[in-house]
Order: C-alpha cells, then structure tokens, then sequence
C-alpha cells in the first residue's frame, strides 16, 4: 500500500515539473518528463510495484536471488579460467591441429618466388649494430627539446 502511495506522489510531481517545464515553452522537455513520470503509475496499475513489495520481503526470495549471484559467480569464474588456459579442450587440439602444416603439400599455396619459396633476406644497415643505437635519433629529439 506504501509503494503504491509513493509512486503517485512521485507521477504527481512528476506531472507539476512537466507543467512548469511547458509553461517555460521547453515542450519537448516537458512532454520527457510527463512521460517518465506516468511510468511509476502504469507500474502500479499493472501490478509490478506489488508483487517487487512482496518480493523485496521474502526470505525466500532473497535466498533465490543469492543463489543466484552464486550461479553467476561460479559462471564467470570459469570463463575467465578458460579464457586464461586459451579455450577449451577441443579449441585447443583444433588450434592445434590447424597449426600443423600439412604432410602432403606444406607450400602449395605458398605464392612461387623463383628458385626458392622462401623470400629474400633484408640486408642489414651498416651503422646499426648496436640495439642502443636504435634509439639515437628518439634521444636526440628529446634533448633537442629539453626533455
């Protein structure tokens, strides 16, 4: 009986805002707001409102709803084992059946690149042996700029 009480105080207000809204000649706002604030009266002509009343103070309900989130725990838990372990059994043996190349013909799709099927080797540049001179030109920017 409260919460019926409750949601057509909060529909009347609702309805006082949307009227100052439209006497501010904001209509599209005010048409919004009357129409958020009939919701909470369709809730209780329905019958929602009761039955949530009812619902939110039952004991058994509130076990039913633990059980729940219980559930969903334990559902989320193994997903994210799952997805750490790189999927299930059978996704793995099938990755790592398509992994393997195959016995008959391993570079027939392969494109043709002459005499060998392996693409050529970039040279390596001459003044870059070193990994930290990688980095020469990044530091030099920096210190150009003060950092």
């Amino acid at each position: 009986m409260i919460a019926e009480t409750v949601c057509s105080a909060v529909s009347a207000a609702g309805l006082g805002i949307a009227a100052v809204t439209a006497y501010r000649k904001r209509y599209l706002a005010a048409v919004r707001i009357a129409a958020y604030s009939l919701v909470p009266v369709g809730l209780v002509m329905t019958g929602i409102v009761g039955w949530a009343a009812d619902t939110a103070f039952s004991p058994t309900a509130w076990v039913g709803f633990g059980l729940l989130g219980g559930a969903w725990v334990l559902f989320a838990s193994t997903r994210a084992v799952e997805r750490r372990r790189g999927g299930t059994r059978k996704e793995r043996k099938a990755a790592a059946a398509a992994a393997q190349p195959d016995a008959v013909a391993p570079r027939a799709s392969a494109p043709s690149l002459g005499q060998s099927a392996r693409p050529a080797a970039r040279p390596k540049s001459a003044g870059r042996t070193d990994a930290t001179e990688d980095f020469s030109d990044i530091e030099a920017i920096l210190k150009k700029h003060g950092i």
